[in-house]
């Protein structure tokens, strides 16, 4: 037997996901392990093993295909413990990673601060100023060399930065993307003087016009460099000790992965690829059930997360916020908010207002009800108050909740706003429930997509608790809470079946009316880096698969708009169709009318997604069904307080991992599994169709 392993790290547990041929799923959870991340994904592969009746060694000699997401890099930046870097640039523009833009990163994100502009500061620099140099070269917006580099200036620059100590050194020139000769110069030179320091240039990682997001881009990649390629490598080493023989694939925000060195090499694309491995699970199981509009929810202990698939494509974006820092990096577009199971509760009684979230108790102390020291009311304690949680039986039994404690505290803050407890604990899922409820709004009314339109894919540990009220806010058909018990590692999943994926850009403005061999000339020249890099990693042709795609805009305008082109290379007659393509995504983005048809258009960026197919495992549908509930799935019900009922209620709870397809449940009702729980409001049904994935629906 051969097998599929996707892992995924998270801050509080590590999810393990294992596939067999067959279809079968297996799906294992362990602490994370922050002292050294790696141990943590070591013990998530050996509870599969023994999960299996294995022993570790003889579990990875039997894997084929192992991908792995980790938070890393993201901690890394949250917990301000990169390397120390240099950077050297063009002379005479050393500020610009100081000076940003004048949103300094806000721009909507966070509408008080944007508003009340003098409450907000700059970030702490990545690159202070005292390890920035420039160096005398210039290239112009054609590519032409106009200065040539200063050989000396450059060698000057890097001894004096290695005297001040950095371990990685970031390189950006001006138009360093039409020509990147003097970049590769200078790298050069540092892998001479100094083999040993990480050494990153801006061509490698965002080879676009932008200078701020480029330079930033580069300098985060730095800042990440040491810390990420360290853990990788041994975590390889660890690997190749075990037996696994095939190379380790680590997930980037693209939507796919990426061999282990490039990831070394390109730590920044790994940021918030956790999160984008549950859009990856969600393309599969939707292709195997004909859904091609879905919109995803992942809600944890700490974040919400958001993103469409839209006619069997996830919508992309490619401008990244970090820390305040915006920078350039094309990844599958992830709207998030800090509402999860953990977000604090607080009242102001001068108001009698209530908020919740963005901040999060964290597994330590974690919500009052885990008995840890927490004293701050949170969304998981407001679950248990209503009944939508057994504190007996909490995360499959392995722990529980103290009921009582959870009631007082929310009491307190209920006495404040003249609300009994569960008053005040409907009111709490209420306000996460809309908080939710309008960033999904974001990702879909402001981008021009309808939600009626869509399905909606619920999974995390607590999104299957909330799904059915915010998704019958938006207008939305049918939540579907994906693979039944796995909904929790539905991530993980996610990255047991992902292609790899390697993305390139070319930049060159080009102002219609452009010849298409022009654009098709770009075309070859990306598919013939794809072709050589996918080679040299051993991927066969018959994987390889292409998908080109061109940035437009209106000529005058500063930002583009993707739009993904029918075909590998334009016919001559190619601009009309390009035209219509683009006026229509245009339009759905910004209004019926507000394109402007027949004047000049700008193509800025030529695209190539290129990916290797892996590995697929083959989803199980099931052969028979029934509408009779299994007694081993009916448990003792459970009084629950229903907000639409206004009263508490002897409900009816079940055992999800005991149901059998073609089971029907109406609401009120709960559905238990190891890791999450279903609550089935009044007026919904809830249905485990024949993949074995629980289905909601409204009446």
């Amino acid at each position: 037997m051969s097998y599929l392993v996707g892992i995924d790290i998270g801050g509080t547990f590590t999810d393990c996901a294992i596939v067999d041929r067959s279809g079968h799923l297996l799906t294992t959870k362990v602490p994370s392990t922050p002292a050294d991340f790696a141990l943590g994904m070591l013990s998530a592969l050996g509870a599969g093993a023994q999960a299996l009746g294995m022993s570790l060694e003889d579990f990875c000699r039997e894997i084929d295909f192992l991908s792995h997401g980790t938070t890393v890099g993201t901690n890394t930046i949250i917990q301000k413990r990169g390397a120390k870097v240099g950077l050297i640039t063009t002379k005479g523009h050393e500020d610009v990673i100081h000076i940003m833009r004048g949103s300094r990163g806000y721009s909507g994100r966070d509408i008080r601060k944007v508003v009340h502009f003098p409450e907000t500061s700059k970030p702490t620099p990545i690159v202070p100023k005292r390890l920035i140099r420039g160096v005398s070269e210039r290239v112009d917006c054609f590519g032409a060399v106009v200065v040539t580099l200063n050989q000396a200036q450059a060698e000057a620059a890097i001894r004096e930065l290695l005297a001040e100590g950095v371990q990685a050194i970031a390189i950006c020139f001006l138009w360093s993307f039409r020509n990147s000769q003097h970049e590769l110069q200078v790298k050069k030179l540092v892998e001479k003087i100094a083999p040993q320091v990480f050494v990153t240039c801006s061509v490698d990682i965002a080879p676009k016009w932008g200078e701020y997001e480029r330079v930033t881009a580069t300098a985060l990649n730095a800042y990440l460099g040491p810390v990420m390629s360290g853990y990788l490598d041994r975590l390889n080493s660890s690997l190749k000790n075990l037996g696994y023989r095939h190379g380790l694939q680590i997930t980037q925000c693209g939507g796919g992965t990426v061999p282990v060195e490039r990831a070394g090499e390109a730590p920044l694309l790994t940021l918030d690829s956790g999160p984008v491995s549950g859009v990856t699970a969600s393309l599969f199981l939707g292709a195997a059930m004909g859904e091609k509009n879905i919109i995803t929810t992942d809600m944890g202990g700490t974040s919400f997360d958001v993103a469409i698939i839209y006619e069997g494509k996830p919508a992309y974006s490619f401008i990244s916020n970090t820390d305040q820092y915006e920078y350039f990096l094309p990844k599958i577009d992830l709207q998030a908010i800090g509402a999860g199971g953990g977000s604090l509760v607080r009242v102001d009684a001068g108001t009698r207002t209530m908020t919740v979230g963005p901040d999060s108790a964290g597994a330590f102390p974690g919500p009052v009800c885990y008995g840890r020291g927490g004293k701050v009311p949170t969304v998981t304690d407001a679950q248990l108050v209503l009944g939508y949680l057994d504190a007996e039986n909490f995360a499959g039994g392995r722990m529980q909740l103290d009921h009582a404690a959870a009631v007082r505290e929310i009491s307190l803050l209920g006495k404040a706003l003249g609300m009994t407890a569960v008053e005040c604990a409907a009111g709490i899922c209420r306000i996460v429930e809309l908080q939710m409820a309008d960033v999904i709004r974001k990702v879909t009314v402001e981008k021009g997509f309808d939600p009626r339109e869509f399905v909606l894919f619920a999974f995390g540990g607590a999104g299957p608790a909330h799904a059915a009220v915010f998704a019958r806010e938006l207008g939305v058909k049918k939540v579907i809470v994906p693979q039944r018990k796995a909904a929790s590692t539905w991530c993980a999943f996610g990255a047991a079946v992902a292609d790899v994926l390697h993305i390139f850009e070319h930049t060159e403005i080009l102002s219609t009316p452009v010849d298409a061999s022009r654009i098709n000339a770009n075309l070859v020249a990306l598919e013939t880096q794809a072709k050589t890099l996918m080679a040299s990693e051993g991927i066969a042709a018959n994987r390889q698969r292409f998908e080109f795609s061109l940035d437009v805009r209106h000529k005058g305008q500063i930002n583009e708009v993707e739009v993904a082109l029918p075909y590998t290379r334009l016919p001559a007659n190619y601009e009309a169709r390009l035209r219509r393509l683009f006026v229509q995504r245009y339009e759905q983005l910004y209004g019926r009318g507000s394109a402007l048809h027949g004047a000049t258009l700008e193509y800025v960026v030529c695209r190539l997604r290129a990916r290797a197919l892996t590995p697929r495992p083959r989803l199980i549908r099931a052969k028979n069904t029934t509408r009779k509930i299994p007694a081993a799935a009916i448990r003792k019900k459970r009084a629950i307080y229903w907000p639409d009922l206004k009263k508490h209620r002897a409900t009816p709870v079940y055992d999800g991992d005991a149901l059998a397809s073609g089971n029907q449940i109406k609401g009120p009702a709960i559905v238990e599994t190891a890791d999450t729980s279903v609550v089935v409001h009044p007026g919904s049904t809830l249905k485990f169709d024949t993949l074995g994935n629980f289905e909601l629906t409204f009446q």
